[in-house]
């Protein structure tokens, strides 16, 4: 863990991610509970939709790596930023740098994804991770494709909640509204749903089933 982390931290990219990293402590911020969620969990199976350059897919995939059961890490980001996760060679071998080998990279959306087979198969998902494009609509569209997918006692964490924002990932010109906050205060609403929000960095909030009393 500790040669990854060192790697993890070496890339300029990853400190610039939103997630509470130091640089300078070899600090991961929020990526230690990203980690420590999927070895607390222990989930066969995880989705991550979106990430600029990996740096929670790489995290949640080595934790179920390092549960020794096997887990895959579903990954789906259709490369709109930029070129980076166009070429699938390329994604192998990126995630195979942190000796991963339990990723499986969709270049799609999710809109696109839910039309495969693949999506049509999937149950039982214990963590899902939501970092695509922020905007409310969107957040609600990601939560809405994957919430009857969890198992029982799967978590949903969704990124950027800490505050309402222009986004300008996409380049000049580009600019939208991230509003994360707003799907996370509806769902606060819903009597089935517990929420619990982390305003650290761009902030997390982590959403699971009421358990109900047998």
């Amino acid at each position: 863990m500790i040669d990854q982390l060192a790697a993890l931290l070496s890339s300029s990219s990853f400190p610039r991610m939103g997630h509470g990293q130091s640089e300078n402590d070899d600090n991961l911020g929020m990526g230690w509970l990203y980690y420590a969620l999927t070895r607390i969990y222990r989930p066969r199976l995880a989705v991550v939709i979106g990430s600029y350059r990996g740096f929670v897919p790489i995290l949640i995939a080595k934790g179920l790596q390092d549960n020794a059961e096997g887990g895959e890490l579903i990954f789906l980001d259709p490369s709109y930023v930029d070129e980076f996760w166009s070429d699938p060679q390329a994604v192998t071998k990126y995630f195979n740098n942190f000796e991963l080998d339990n990723v499986r990279h969709f270049k799609m959306t999710t809109a696109e994804f839910c039309q495969s087979s693949t999506y049509r198969d999937l149950q039982g998902i214990g963590i899902v991770f939501i970092d695509g494009l922020h905007t409310y609509d969107q957040a609600k569209a990601d939560f809405e494709s994957f919430e009857h997918k969890l198992s029982k006692d799967g978590v949903m964490l969704l990124h950027d909640t800490a505050s309402v924002a222009i986004g300008t990932i996409y380049g000049p010109g580009k600019g939208y509204i991230r509003n994360v906050p707003r799907l996370i205060n509806e769902l606060r609403k819903r009597q089935d749903l517990q929420v619990f929000d982390i305003h650290v960095a761009a902030g997390v909030a982590l959403v699971n089933r009421i358990p109900i009393p047998s």
